[in-house]
């Protein structure tokens, strides 16, 4: 009987954790459709017309996937072998937070918690955080975002340098009379400039500001271009064969395609495949 739960869990977890094989895939498949469901009716929700209109509608359907998470959530936490270490994870927190405001929302009624209310309404656009776990693509983009992150920093550190030595320089020659009161105002000025917004709120009108700005814009469009490059080179660099197995034991991911153990606390992947 033992042997049989757990082989049973096993399976879930195989489906629940994983998408190398069919019926992960199709369990990935459906969730990645109803978070985006989830979020077209929060969406739907804020709008008063359509929300007058259908609220019963929108309410059904909120319920419907609220009772699809719940289940969600309560099996994953079933199927793993500590399941404090998913509860207390990001994804976990996520999981949490997409269905504990449709039943909190039953317990707060009344004028007094309507502000309450809406709030945790809202907080259900969270799910969309959901979605980055059932792309595949989002985990190399986010290997190379943290591959990248000291030379973006770097970038970043020597953008806010030279806006602060930009704003300085316009703060000193356009001056209050021209709008530009102090060296914060300049600042923002040069940000907003050397990212090509423009909103136009603050502008030089001296011959030596117009000359400046000249410069600040054609500086911005070469600049734009650089974290963009840093980027796709460390997409590029980055090995996109890894395995969907995710380690019952730490829920760590990203091992190798022919791992058979976790690499971070050694529990062995997937034992029904590998026997």
């Amino acid at each position: 009987m033992n042997a049989e739960k757990s082989n049973i869990k096993s399976r879930l977890y195989e489906i629940i954790f994983e998408a190398d094989t069919k019926a992960g895939k199709i369990f990935d498949l459906v969730l990645l459709w109803v978070i985006v469901i989830s979020i077209g009716l929060v969406m739907l929700e804020s709008m008063r017309e359509i929300n007058d209109k259908y609220y019963n509608y929108l309410k059904v359907g909120e319920w419907i996937v609220t009772v699809i998470f719940t289940i969600e959530y309560f099996f994953r936490i079933y199927v793993l072998k500590k399941p404090l270490s998913y509860i207390f994870s990001f994804y976990g927190v996520v999981d949490l937070l997409s269905v504990i405001p449709s039943f909190l929302s039953i317990f707060l009624s009344g004028t007094s918690g309507f502000m309450i209310i809406r709030i945790l309404r809202l907080l259900r656009i969270f799910r969309i955080l959901k979605l980055s776990r059932y792309i595949n693509a989002a985990g190399t983009i986010m290997e190379a975002l943290k591959e990248s992150r000291q030379k973006l920093s770097v970038f970043l550190a020597a953008i806010l340098t030279i806006a602060t030595i930009l704003g300085t320089i316009m703060y000193l020659v356009e001056g209050e009379e021209n709008g530009f009161s102090s060296i914060p105002e300049g600042i923002y000025w040069a940000i907003v400039t050397l990212t090509t917004v423009g909103y136009g709120d603050i502008s030089p009108h001296t011959d030596l500001g117009k000359f400046i700005s000249s410069f600040v814009m054609i500086l911005g469009y070469t600049i734009i271009a650089v974290p963009t490059g840093i980027v796709a080179v460390s997409i590029h660099k980055s090995d996109t064969r890894v395995s969907t197995q995710v380690c019952p034991n730490c829920l760590h991911e990203k091992h190798d395609v022919d791992a058979k153990y976790c690499k971070k606390c050694g529990e062995e992947l997937n034992p029904l495949n590998n026997d």
